[in-house]
């Protein structure tokens, strides 16, 4: 499987939902915890392009988005391609 890096918060409920579904593809995954933690969120917004909103995922050194945009991947077929490794 590629690796999958999502960043996020304890408090947050699209990173439930997000991690839930990797997780269920039997994807696992690097998560850093942005919550209180000022240099870890500094990455997260330079990675993403000054995206601030959790979660921020990265398939390999593909940004996939929020939890929106990894369920759109699903729902389109297009996420099984992007969790094998290349």
């Amino acid at each position: 499987m590629s690796k999958i890096k999502i960043y996020t918060t304890p408090i947050c409920p699209f990173c439930v939902r997000a991690k839930a579904l990797l997780k269920k593809k039997g994807a696992s995954f690097d998560e850093v915890d942005v919550f209180m933690d000022a240099d870890a969120r500094q990455e997260m917004e330079d990675k993403a392009h000054g995206a601030r909103s959790v979660p921020q995922i990265f398939i390999g050194e593909k940004h996939v988005g929020g939890c929106d945009e990894l369920y759109a991947l699903e729902s389109k077929g297009q996420l099984d391609p992007l969790l094998k490794p290349g």
